[in-house]
C-alpha cells in the first residue's frame, strides 16, 4: 500500500491518535498537570470519542467492512479454564454489594467496549488503590489463573512504571499509580455459560472472553511511558523490549527486495496504531509484504514476534491461538513504518483474518524532559486485536445464542 493509501486511513479511523495528538499538542507544560477545567476538557473529549465509538453496533475489524465467516467455530480445545472460573469467583465474593453493584455485568454489555488508555478516562469497576489487600491478592490471583508467567510479569510492571510515572510528575498518585487499574466482570463465572473479565487503565487493558474451555483475549493493550525505571521504587523495572527488538529483527532479516514490499514509510510520522479505543469496526486494508514470500527462517521469526504478543495468554490457551495463527500464515501481512537502525523509531503492523498487532513508539506526554515532537523509545503502544467479529469474544457470544436462544442485547 503506497504511503497516501495508508496515511489516509489512519487518518479516518483512530479516534485515540487524534486524542494523544491533543494531548502531546495541547499540554505544554505537565508540570501543572491534568486539573480543573483542563482536566474536565480531556473528560469530555473522552466521553464524546466513547460516544462516536460505541453509535455503530458492534462488527469488529475488516479489511473492506465484509467480516469473514466461519473463522472462530465452537469447539473443544482440550484446555481447561477451570482455574479462571475458580479465580474469577474467589474474587467476586471479596467485593462488598457495593463494589458488586459496580463491578458486575451481563456478558452482552457494552461495558466490554468502553475502555481506554489514557488515564483521565472515566472506568468502571473495582480499582486496585480502593481494594483491601485480602481483594488485591484475589485479585491478582485472577490475573494469575488467566494470564502465563510472561503475561502477569509484563501486567504488573505495565502497573508499577504507571507508579514511576507518577514519581517523575512531582509524586502525583491522584493521576498514575500502580493501583489505578480497575476490573469488570462479565457474566457470573461458569464453566459452560459465556463470561470474562476485563483490566482496564493507563497502558494497560485486557478483555478476557471465556466460553466453555474456550478464551479470547482481545483486545489487548500493552504499553508505557517510560519503558524502563531508571530511579524510584522500582529502578530497574523495563517492558516490551522482546517486542521491540525482534520486531527490528525481523525487518533487518529481509532482503532488498522484501523490505521494498514491507517497508511503507521510512520517516516516524508519530502516533502510528490505529486499533486503539473505540476502533472495534475500523476497516483497515492488508499493507506490507506477505508472509508467503518469506523464507521459512523469516516465517519462524515472525511466529516468534506474533507469540510475543500471544504468549500473554495462559500457556495452554496460547498454544491453541498460535495454531490458529499457522493457518492463516501465509496470508499474514507485515508492514513497517521507520527508520531500520538499532536506535530507530517506528511502528509495525501484522495483519492476518485472525489477528492484528501493532508496535508504535509513540511521542512523549507525560516525561516532561524529552522533546515532545518525536516519537521516543520511552513511550510504546501495542494492541492486539483478533479480526473478522470476534474481539470481546464476540463471534462465539454469537455463535452460542444461536444454538441457546434466549434473552440478550444485540
Amino acid at each position: 500500500m503506497k504511503r497516501r493509501k495508508f496515511l489516509s486511513i489512519m487518518a479516518g479511523t483512530s479516534v485515540v491518535v487524534s486524542l494523544a495528538s491533543v494531548l502531546a499538542d495541547g499540554v505544554r507544560s505537565h508540570a501543572q498537570q491534568l486539573s480543573g477545567a483542563l482536566a474536565e476538557q480531556f473528560r469530555r473529549r473522552s466521553q464524546e470519542a466513547e460516544a462516536r465509538g460505541l453509535a455503530e453496533p458492534f462488527k469488529g475489524v475488516t479489511t473492506d467492512g465484509e467480516v469473514v465467516s466461519g473463522l472462530f467455530p465452537i469447539r473443544s480445545t482440550g484446555v481447561s479454564t477451570a482455574p479462571v472460573h475458580s479465580a474469577a469467583t474467589a474474587f467476586l465474593a471479596t467485593l462488598t454489594p457495593k463494589q458488586r453493584s459496580k463491578t458486575v455485568f451481563a456478558v452482552d454489555d457494552p461495558e466490554w467496549r468502553k475502555w481506554m488508555n489514557q488515564h483521565f478516562y472515566i472506568r468502571q469497576g473495582t480499582s486496585f488503590y480502593e481494594m483491601t489487600e485480602a481483594q488485591r491478592r484475589t485479585a491478582f490471583d485472577l490475573l494469575r489463573a488467566s494470564l502465563s508467567a510472561k503475561g502477569l510479569r509484563q501486567s504488573q510492571d505495565i502497573m508499577r512504571l504507571n507508579h514511576t510515572l507518577g514519581e517523575l510528575n512531582n509524586n502525583n498518585f491522584e493521576e498514575y499509580g500502580e493501583g489505578r487499574y480497575w476490573l469488570t466482570v462479565m457474566g457470573e463465572p461458569s464453566d459452560k455459560e459465556p463470561w470474562g473479565w476485563q483490566l482496564d487503565g493507563h497502558h494497560l487493558i485486557i478483555n478476557y472472553f471465556v466460553m466453555g474451555d474456550q478464551v479470547v483475549m482481545t483486545p489487548t493493550f500493552m504499553g508505557s511511558e517510560p519503558v524502563r525505571a531508571t530511579s524510584g521504587k522500582y529502578k530497574g523495572t523495563i517492558v516490551l523490549q522482546n517486542e521491540q527488538n525482534k520486531g527490528l529483527a525481523l525487518v533487518n532479516a529481509l532482503n532488498d527486495a522484501q523490505r521494498e514490499k514491507a517497508i511503507i514509510e521510512t520517516s516516524k510520522t508519530r502516533n502510528n496504531s490505529v486499533g486503539e479505543a473505540f476502533s472495534d469496526n475500523i476497516v483497515l486494508d492488508y499493507a506490507g509484504i506477505r508472509a508467503a514470500e518469506f523464507t521459512a527462517k523469516q516465517k519462524e521469526q515472525l511466529l516468534d514476534l506474533i507469540g510475543e504478543y500471544v504468549r500473554n495468554m495462559r500457556d495452554g490457551h496460547a498454544t491453541v491461538k498460535m495454531s490458529e495463527v499457522r493457518q492463516h500464515l501465509d496470508e499474514t501481512r507485515f508492514a513497517w513504518i521507520g527508520g531500520t537502525e538499532p536506535n530507530s523509531v517506528f511502528y509495525y503492523r501484522i495483519h492476518s483474518p485472525v489477528i492484528l498487532i501493532e508496535f508504535d513508539h509513540q511521542t512523549p506526554i507525560a516525561l516532561r524532559y524529552l522533546e515532545r515532537s518525536q516519537p521516543t523509545r520511552e513511550h510504546i503502544h501495542s494492541v492486539v486485536r483478533t479480526p473478522n467479529g470476534n474481539d470481546y469474544g464476540k463471534d462465539l457470544l454469537r455463535q452460542h445464542y444461536q444454538q441457546h436462544p434466549h434473552p440478550h442485547r444485540h
